[in-house]
């Protein structure tokens, strides 16, 4: 009996051996992790450190399965034919390591975070740094698990244990978890943590009741944390994503800062800075640097300083910007000169901003104006009045139509007034059946006379065609400012084409959206067209290059400009003029007169005397003379086109090695947004969640919260792709 209670007592509680060497003179064996050699223990530098909190940021989440009820399982099945129990309650007493771990046979344990196996000789120092080279998890977060205060009765039997601390409440303040709960714990505070920042809650919803009552509910024994200290493991959260965007940033071959102007419900106005680029993978990559409130008082001169300082933080220098996209016209003049001026970046406004103004401005005839006004009266009568709506339904079903239903439009976004149109054509004779069998209707509401009807009817073909434009925009493949000039180009000719047997009112409308768009983009002006950057990257996208929207002068001018481009790019020096074949000194004239006839070769089969000759008659070979890199633009405008479905940027990560000069000045053109925010948020017809959501978050978490929901995702997406890309790669090798 005194044997089997031997077992059960940890070697630091027998006589004579105390637990600082485990065991007095007993020499431990080395262990050694299975998968690669042992390394010696050296204290890691501060790149080191940074990687691996990076490493253990997006690979903890992996715990929470590993942790839970099936790990506990897992030890119980492990106890032996005689009661003692191979989980290693003794161990668990004398080191924190454990938590961490579970028991595989009496040689081998197993990593709950990664699930590798490591040899196992009575001793955790291999399993200690294999936390921390691994996973970071080091003696700071390791102290912070309590020892089990459990008697040595309770080791004895180990179930007396776990259930005395499932019995205890948090409040006590005697109350520690059991070991094999609090990584648990600690990983219900990271997905809460998680929620707040990927579903954009303000941090006060830790002390809301419902939430309060569902998670006591699932987890009884935890103690939900306070907003200090979810602020606290944010900032560490942000600090730690922040460190990976900035080596992330590095690999840019040039950027562009997208900035978003828009307003809480506190009326207070915010700027949200995003960076787009193209990495060295051509793969197209947004990211939010920073949001932070904007002050009425400051000047234009205040914008390109909070740029500035932005670029700063993010070790970011003023030549990696190529240009600026804003979503506002206000003071657009001061802005883009001070830009130009003191940082030499290009200022580009907003692709959608500027359609909503052009269409507008088509909408902002009398005519079409008491149109719509009266259609939303109509539309605001149905929603008012339950009868009426009653009626409406009642006529939809006799007709299996029940799916339509009025749509009232939300100014200033236009593509809700198509939808409004739409909307009261296909209902019609069901609305004027409706208004006619109500006494009060008519009186209520105006109804549409046949002209406004007709109007309507010519108007939404129109706007349709713009709106099937901002699909294409929509589309992935064409995010770039690539795909925009030629669907200007589109809409003016479409609409054109529409209005021809059109009344008059619908002719000036789209004469007003037609000369909007002509003058914003500068259509009508040449020199104004060759130098858009959205045109040079037209001509840079394979889709679109050989740029039919220009006539043949104007394109020959393009071709000339980039030519000159890429010349100033590669610091290129022009070569001497070509001149006329003149005799060297070591040919002599068989007449031995000067002036005699031209030099007789022997050697009449040698190449370059044969070509001399030829150069006489023909002049010399123009690509002997090019420069490479004008050989490469030549080729790539007489490189077939692509399909309209052809991602760009997939093109010139198969073709980069044929063309490398011109695929350097691809990147930096193909990098532009058409949009300052995302398109489906530009061109959408209502609220999106996200603007809806971050409105109400409190200013002092906002800029972590945003930055962490924008950008998490997406660096994890971009380091698994090179992660997968580099295995394929090392298997095809």
């Amino acid at each position: 009996m005194a044997d089997v209670n031997a077992k059960r007592v940890p070697p630091f509680l027998q006589k004579g051996v105390k637990p600082e060497d485990g065991g007095g003179d007993v020499q431990q064996p080395k262990e050694e992790i299975i998968e690669e050699p042992s390394l010696p223990v050296i204290a890691p530098s501060y790149p080191q450190i940074v990687q691996e909190e990076i490493s253990m940021v997006f690979n903890t989440y992996n715990m929470a399965a590993n942790l839970g009820p099936s790990s506990r399982r897992k030890r119980e099945k492990g106890a032996g034919h005689d009661g003692t129990s191979t989980a290693l309650y003794v161990d668990r007493r004398k080191s924190k390591v454990w938590n961490y771990y579970t028991k595989l046979g009496d040689a081998y344990v197993e990593c709950n975070v990664c699930k590798k196996q490591l040899s196992f000789h009575n001793s955790t120092t291999t399993m200690r740094e294999h936390l921390v080279r691994k996973h970071s998890i080091r003696d700071t977060l390791l102290s912070q698990l309590k020892d089990d205060q459990a008697s040595e009765a309770d080791y004895a039997a180990p179930e007396n244990g776990i259930k005395r601390a499932r019995q205890m409440t948090p409040e006590n303040n005697l109350y520690h978890p059991a070991p094999c709960l609090e990584p648990r714990t600690d990983m219900i505070l990271e997905l809460v943590l998680e929620m707040i920042f990927r579903d954009l809650h303000p941090l006060s919803m830790v002390k809301d009741k419902g939430f309060g009552l569902l998670l006591g509910y699932l987890e009884p024994s935890f103690t939900l944390p306070s907003p200090a200290q979810l602020s606290s493991m944010l900032w560490h959260r942000y600090n730690v994503v922040k460190q990976h965007l900035e080596h992330y940033l590095q690999t840019a071959q040039s950027v562009v800062l997208c900035v978003e102007s828009w307003i809480s419900q506190l009326s207070q106005p915010y700027l949200t800075v995003t960076a787009s680029f193209i990495d060295g993978e051509w793969r197209w990559a947004r990211c939010i640097l920073e949001t932070q409130p904007v002050h009425e008082n400051k000047g234009a001169s205040d914008f390109g300083e909070r740029l500035y300082t932005v670029l700063s933080e993010f070790g970011l220098s003023c030549k990696a910007v190529s240009c600026v996209i804003h979503d506002s016209l206000r003071d657009t003049a001061a802005n883009s000169e001070q830009l130009q001026g003191t940082y030499g970046w290009a200022s580009l406004c907003c692709a959608a901003h500027l359609l909503d103004l052009c269409i507008q401005a088509g909408l902002e005839v009398e005519q079409v104006q008491e149109a719509l006004s009266a259609a939303r009266g109509i539309v605001r009568y149905f929603q008012q009045d339950a009868k009426a709506t009653c009626s409406l339904n009642s006529k939809l079903e006799a007709i299996n139509k029940t799916k339509l239903k009025l749509v009232m439009d939300a100014r200033p976004r236009w593509i809700t007034t198509i939808e409004m149109c739409e909307s009261l054509l296909d209902l019609k004779w069901a609305i004027m059946s409706v208004l006619e069998e109500h006494p009060k209707g008519t009186a209520a509401v105006q109804n549409l006379a046949d002209h406004q009807w007709k109007l309507l009817q010519d108007l939404v073909p129109v706007m349709r065609t713009i709106k099937i434009a901002t699909s294409f925009l929509r589309e992935e493949q064409n995010v770039s400012i690539s795909s925009l000039m030629p669907c200007i180009h589109g809409i003016v000719a479409a609409i054109g084409q529409q209005c021809e047997e059109s009344s008059s009112v619908i002719k000036t409308v789209v004469g007003n959206i037609r000369a909007q768009l002509m003058q914003r983009w500068g259509i009508l002006e040449d020199e104004t067209v060759l130098e858009s950057p959205a045109v040079i990257a037209s001509f840079l996208d394979p889709r679109f290059k050989e740029m039919r929207f220009l006539s043949p002068t104007l394109r020959s001018e393009l071709h000339r400009r980039v030519k000159n481009m890429l010349s100033q790019m590669f610091n290129h020096q022009s070569p001497p003029p070509a001149s006329f074949w003149v005799p060297n000194s070591d040919y002599k004239a068989e007449g031995g007169e000067a002036g005699g006839q031209l030099p007789a070769h022997k050697d009449r089969g040698s190449g370059s005397q044969s070509q001399s000759m030829y150069d006489i008659l023909l002049g010399k070979d123009p690509t002997e003379s090019m420069p490479e890199i004008h050989q490469q633009l030549e080729n790539y405008i007489v490189e077939p086109l692509c399909k309209r479905s052809t991602n760009p940027l997939d093109w010139w990560r198969n073709n980069e090695h044929r063309f490398p000069a011109v695929a350097r000045m691809s990147r930096q053109y193909l990098a532009i947004p058409a949009t300052a925010v995302l398109p489906d948020q530009a061109f959408a017809a209502n609220e999106s969640a996200l603007e809806h959501r971050r409105a109400v978050l409190a200013p002092e978490n906002l800029d972590q919260i945003l930055f962490l929901h924008q950008n998490f995702d997406f660096l994890e997406s971009m380091r698994n792709n090179s992660e997968n890309r580099g295995r394929n790669l090392h298997i095809q090798y």
